[in-house]
């Protein structure tokens, strides 16, 4: 039985983007629910799970990193990819590069790199 948690994660992912293919849709459940994101709201916690698995699953940003590119720099050349997937799973909203809130506090790691446990909570 989903927690209380779960629910309200599985309903902002739903309703900030409808179209999300299921893999990836439930990619993004699953980074959303790890320990790390705990203390945020599920809408905040979706919505930076779904950047960073976007971010990693549909951009270049990996190859950029590998490349020698900082981080800032990897992350502007992608932006117009990220947005692109949005756009096209519906969301209610685009990255902002000028908006702080879009980006984790940099002591928070990406979500593909957090601890496995994702313990029901």
């Amino acid at each position: 039985m989903a927690t209380e948690r779960q629910k309200r994660i599985a309903r902002a992912l739903t309703a900030l983007i409808p179209r999300a293919p299921f893999i990836d849709a439930e990619a993004i459940r699953e980074a959303a629910r790890s320990r790390h994101m705990r203390p945020l709201s599920p809408d905040r916690a979706i919505w930076l799970a779904a950047i960073s698995h976007i971010r990693h699953a549909h951009t270049d940003y990996d190859e950029l990193m590998d490349d020698g590119y900082d981080r800032d720099a990897a992350r502007f050349f992608v932006l117009d990819d990220i947005n692109a997937v949005l756009d096209r799973w519906g969301a209610t909203r685009r990255l902002d590069p000028d908006v702080v809130e879009d980006n984790p506090p940099d002591d928070m790691p990406d979500t593909d790199e957090t601890d496995q446990d994702n313990a029901d909570d």
